[in-house]
């Protein structure tokens, strides 16, 4: 059967997450060696890492280059440490909600206040988040950043429950949880819809994750970089300045950052500048408890009205609909002035892969409603309207991808609705990441898998793991950051879309090349797409996880965890950093 025949051969609907779990209960360390003697110590050296990278309420990336917790490596850690200690997963999780702001924005990184200022930049006194994120409720006890990473929360929040679902409804974790996911998502669809077409956008290339991708230069172009004097580069101190981002790229991100931290976070273009969708708020305490709203929020009526049956007389966040307004004590955002300009104003982009990261987060929050007594047809309906949406306005047939759209491009009219902005035509490995989404259409799917093996990815022909972007591409560089190498957790991203779409081949080849290419790499951050050469950090967290959770397909058996309307719970679906990052 060839490529294309597979993908005939769809899963059910709503297969959203692969997770080949065994029987419920915590795993074992010592457990038995999976599949072979080189694999059990590969699992071994994996949990060492992250033992040696866990703080006591959360991991750090890497010790040396990044000091703190970041916001989609908590997530991506905690799906791969569920094998290892489900408790230590969900307080990884746990760790980084407790700092979201009150309108429902989980900055990219939490900083820990013994970390020296000087060990990272952008340090807590660039950001300035209590002073300057006041008014979008940024929590006074921790200092964070204030911008944010791409959705994986969600999806790392149900199966981490997975894991260990006896632990975690002893301990409420869902309960506890998604209140503040069902409002990080809030926050981005009303938000962070800038261009009005339903996607939501990035206002910095660090909030994506792949910060000096290609992709980034033709909006960035816009930017008057920031003086090399007001700032110092702490990354340099830990890799060599040719796998890093250009000194000029750096300065256009600072000046991007400084200019939305002036206009205290504060997001443009949106419909609704007031806390009213059942935001986190602050309380003034720091502990960013959630309190519901109660009015209108600017969902689909028919959507408001689901989720309120889901909740028998509740919104989707489990408080009464009681009509109650959130309480006093926080400024509306859209007063914050300040010599910056709201986020977007100079870049504002739609991303395929954070937009498809938080289609397949709404399948997961779908689950979690389930299991906490809902029904979850609300956020699958809404995860389908979005992905029509990202069919819509980032596809290209001709070249058998998705692209990035920038808003502020092109654009003959600007104040129309949706923008219409211009694609950037650069191909980046963010292009194929919606493959793990499964109601993409047959014919998009079929030719995301062709690309991917074809001539600009090589996948499987002249690259083991898929290259970050274009192998023929002018930008490509195998070192430099995003704009060529090949990074462990796009990878694993792949892997479980190819399964999912049929072509369990490919995702066991990539799977043994992910496993293989991280041994010998020493859990590198990234590596050359050519040759495997560890780039960037060893010992990273991410690579280890997603080792940890490859590894873990070879002791147990498939069972589904993700499902929706016409799916028993418990069907059997095959298949579901580095650089400066601010």
């Amino acid at each position: 059967m060839d490529r294309t025949a597979q993908l005939i051969a769809r899963p059910a609907e709503y297969a959203v997450a692969y997770d080949p779990a065994g029987p419920p209960g915590p795993p074992q360390l010592g457990a038995p060696a999976p599949g072979t003697p080189h694999l059990a110590a590969l699992r071994r050296r994996a949990a060492s890492v992250l033992a040696g990278n866990w703080t006591g309420t959360s991991t750090v990336p890497s010790p040396g280059l990044y000091p703190h917790q970041w916001s989609w490596d908590s997530a991506f850690i905690a799906i791969g440490l569920r094998h290892v200690s489900p408790r230590r997963a969900q307080t990884e999780l746990e760790t980084l909600l407790a700092a979201q702001w009150g309108d429902g924005r989980i900055p990219h990184i939490v900083f820990n206040p013994s970390v020296p200022l000087d060990a990272y930049f952008p340090s807590p006194d660039f950001w300035r988040s209590s002073t300057a994120g006041r008014a979008a409720g940024a929590p006074r006890t921790v200092q964070t950043s204030g911008i944010v990473q791409p959705p994986v929360h969600a999806l790392a929040a149900w199966l981490v429950h997975c894991a260990d679902p006896g632990l975690s409804r002893a301990r409420g974790f869902l309960t506890r949880v998604y209140p503040r996911l069902a409002a990080w998502h809030r926050y981005l669809l009303h938000r962070r819809d800038l261009g009005g077409g339903g996607l939501v956008s990035v206002v910095h290339p660090w909030e994506q994750g792949m910060d000096n991708a290609p992709s980034w230069d033709a909006p960035l172009s816009r930017v008057a970089p920031a003086p090399a004097r007001s700032f110092r580069r702490a990354d340099l101190d830990h890799g060599a300045p040719e796998d890093r981002p250009t000194d000029l790229d750096y300065g256009r991100y600072v000046r991007l950052a400084t200019e939305y931290r002036d206009g205290g976070y504060r997001d443009g273009g949106v419909r609704d500048s007031t806390y009213g969708e059942g935001a986190v708020r602050d309380g003034g305490h720091g502990e960013g408890r959630v309190r519901h709203g109660g009015h209108r929020d600017g969902r689909p009526q028919d959507e408001r009205e689901q989720d309120e049956r889901e909740q028998g007389g509740r919104d989707e966040d489990g408080r009464p609909q009681d009509g109650r307004q959130p309480g006093g004590g926080c400024e509306d955002a859209s007063g914050a002035g300040g010599r910056g300009g709201a986020g977007g104003a100079e870049f504002a982009v739609e991303d395929p892969a954070f937009n498809a990261l938080l289609i397949a987060s709404e399948h997961a929050l779908a689950r979690i409603a389930h299991e906490l007594g809902a029904t979850g047809t609300a956020r699958h309906a809404r995860a389908e309207r979005l992905t029509a949406a990202l069919v819509e306005r980032l596809w290209d047939p001709a070249e058998g991808m998705f692209f990035c759209r920038d808003l502020r491009g092109g654009d003959p009219d600007p104040g129309r609705r949706p923008l219409t902005g211009a694609l950037v035509p650069e191909r980046g490995v963010s292009g194929l990441v919606p493959l793990l989404l499964p109601g993409l259409p047959r014919e998009v799917a079929a030719a995301l898998v062709g690309t991917l093996r074809g001539p600009h990815f090589g996948l499987g022909t002249t690259t083991r793991l898929a290259p970050s972007y274009d192998l023929l591409g002018e930008a490509f560089d195998a070192h430099r950051y995003w704009r060529g190498p090949a990074w462990f957790n796009t990878s694993w991203l792949l892997e479980r879309g190819l399964r999912l779409h049929g072509d369990q081949a490919g995702a066991d080849a990539l799977r043994g090349a992910v496993l293989d290419i991280a041994d010998t790499s020493d859990f590198a951050e990234y590596v050359d797409p050519y040759t495997g050469e560890a780039c960037g950090a060893t010992g990273f967290s991410w690579t280890a996880a997603l080792t940890l959770d490859l590894l873990h397909d070879d002791t147990t058996s498939g069972t589904g965890v993700m499902a929706g309307p016409g799916i028993p719970a418990g069907t059997g679906i095959t298949a579901l950093k580095g650089g400066d990052r601010g």
